[in-house]
Order: C-alpha cells, then sequence, then structure tokens
C-alpha cells in the first residue's frame, strides 16, 4: 500500500492510512529519503493515527527512518499513536527512544517550527 506523501511547504507528511506490511514500511522509508533530498525538507512528519498496532518491525523502521532524515539534515516528528498503541508499545518493551513524538499534526508541525527557529 502506498502512503502518500504531501509537500507542505518545507515539510513532507506522510500519513499511513492503514497497516502496512514490512514491504510497506521498507518502501515508506525509502520514498521519504529520496523526497527529502528532492525537495530539501526541513522536516518531516508521520502521521500514524490510522495504526492500531505498533510491532517490533514498525517501531524499528520508524526509529531508523528518523535516524537516516536526521543524517540528511532534517528532523522527524511520529504523530497521533493512539493510547492503545503506547499502552502495547510501553508492555512490548518497544520505544521510540530518540524520536519526537506529538498527539497530532498541529503540534507536529509546532515542533519543527520550533526546532527551526532554535537552530538558525
Amino acid at each position: 500500500m502506498e502512503v502518500p506523501i504531501l509537500k507542505q511547504g518545507r515539510y513532507l507528511i506522510a500519513t499511513i492510512q492503514a497497516a502496512l506490511s514490512d514491504e510497506d514500511l521498507l518502501h515508506l522509508r525509502r520514498a521519504l529519503l529520496e523526497r527529502v533530498i528532492q525537495f530539501r525538507s526541513r522536516g518531516v512528519i508521520v502521521d500514524v493515527t490510522a495504526l492500531d498496532v505498533m510491532d517490533s518491525f514498525a517501531t524499528r523502521t520508524l526509529r531508523d527512518i528518523t535516524y537516516m532524515i536526521r543524517l540528511r539534515g532534517a528532523d522527524t516528528v511520529i504523530v497521533g499513536i493512539q493510547p492503545e498503541v503506547a499502552f502495547a508499545m510501553v508492555q512490548l518493551g518497544l520505544t521510540l527512544e530518540g524520536v519526537a513524538t506529538a498527539l497530532d499534526l498541529e503540534e507536529g508541525l509546532a515542533h519543527l517550527e520550533r526546532r527551526a527557529r532554535s537552530s538558525s
């Protein structure tokens, strides 16, 4: 399943709309990196609101996306982790250590704006 990636000014927004296979997650990782380079994006938001489960591969892939994009000079924020998903992740010992998270898209954009102002 293709994840839509929208360009909003200097940011990219990827909205995951349904559960993704491992292959889909790897495709998303590749597509985001390519677009960060193509558009010289300063930040990426990955919206996971529609996900009702995040397994270890999805968690690790989201963390890897963040680290890879950081190496390209951009920030990443994961938004929309549902309470039940957060609870299950903690119970399973899955973490997004070193990854910025926010409640929703609006908070994610605000986080990226603050980071952009502080690095100028």
